[in-house]
Formats: C-alpha cells, structure tokens, sequence
C-alpha cells in the first residue's frame, strides 16, 4: 500500500463554505473528507493539546506547523486502521490544510495532490455575515468575535492565500461560493468527478 495519499484540496478564505463543501464530497462513495479545524475543536478541551489550540483559535491565530501535521497525521492513521479510509480506493478531501507555505511543503512529502477547488468570494463582509451566523447555529466561539474573525482573513492574507503558487496553475479551479450548496456542489463535481475516474476504479465495483 502506498504511503503518500490521493488527494483534492479545498482552498480558500475563512466562512467561504469549504467544511459544507467538504461534508457534502465525504457523502459520496470514494471521497473522504478531513477537516483539519473539526479535528481541532473535536479534541478534550482539557488536555494540553485541547488547550493549546483554544490558545491560538481565540486569538485568530493558525495553530504552529509541527502540530498540525502531527495531529493530521495521526488522524488519517486512525481513519485507515478504523476501514474509514483506503488511500487505493479513495480520494482525501482536505479542508484547512495546508495553511502555510510550510505547511504545503511538509504535506506534500505524504499527499498527491489531483486538483485545488478555489472557493474564492471578494466580499469579505458576506463572509464575515456567514461566520457569525454559523457561530450562532454552532456554537463556534472563535467565529463570534467580529475582531478575532477579521484577524483571520488578515492571516490568511498573509499566510495561507501565497500556498496557491506551491501548485500549477492548471491544477487550480476557481469555484463561486455564492448560490445554494448543491449549486456549488455541482460546479466542484463537475470537475472533480472526471478526475476521481482518471485515477480509481469503480469504488462499488
């Protein structure tokens, strides 16, 4: 079995729809979804790892390099040794990785990357207006704070929005957010699919 995993890329700017996206690729046979900032607030508030992130998310800030990749690592191990995930039939849908320029290179040393769907909106106060309403249906306190939201999108300015050019050009769809998301969803599949088909077989075969 191979040690670098097949993967699709969702990028783009905070509340811009990649983890709806993302759950709704991981309900079709062949895709499974891995949102790195679920896997963040799913961990035991109380433990040192659980507080370390709460240390950083509060303040708008993006958790250290080395213990993203750790914490994704060990969790796409999980996935395999629980049947959740076969990296010879199925495709990674990463939603908040990678989100740095060093994040990109540590990555790309276990992932193949097939194609990067670009959700890309230039109306950052639509954005900011979803965040606080998912916040609301949630609960996720570090999307209430309007200053800590807007201290995100100058973080992903700066840090996250350079990791496009990590990746060729012809690997890069842009995707409009905006419309319901099974509009949405059918422009990512519409390139995603012919992709998946490219390189697995029939995964009910």
């Amino acid at each position: 079995m191979s040690d670098r995993y097949q993967s699709l890329l969702l990028f783009g700017p905070p509340g811009v729809g990649k983890g709806t996206q993302g759950k709704l690729l991981g309900s079709i046979p062949g895709f499974v979804h891995l949102a790195t900032g679920d896997i963040f607030r799913a961990l035991d508030k109380n433990s040192e790892l659980g507080q370390q992130f709460m240390a950083y998310s509060s303040r708008g800030e993006l958790v250290p390099d080395e213990l993203t990749i750790k914490v994704w690592r060990n969790h796409v191990e999980h996935l395999m040794n629980d049947g959740c995930f076969d990296p010879e039939r199925d495709v990674l849908v990463l939603d908040g990785i990678p989100r740095s320029l060093n994040q990109a290179k540590t990555i790309g040393e276990h992932i193949d990357v097939l194609a990067v769907i670009h959700l890309e909106c230039p109306d950052i106060n639509e954005m900011i207006t979803r965040m606080k309403r998912r916040a609301e249906q949630q609960g996720r306190h570090d999307d209430a704070d309007e200053n800590v939201v807007r201290k995100r999108f100058e973080v992903y300015k700066d840090e996250t929005a350079p990791v496009l050019s990590c990746y060729d050009a012809s690997l890069v769809t842009k995707i409009n957010p905006i419309g319901t998301p099974a509009e949405v969803l059918m422009n990512i599949l519409k390139v995603v699919v012919p992709i998946y088909s490219k390189n697995f077989a029939n995964p009910l075969a």
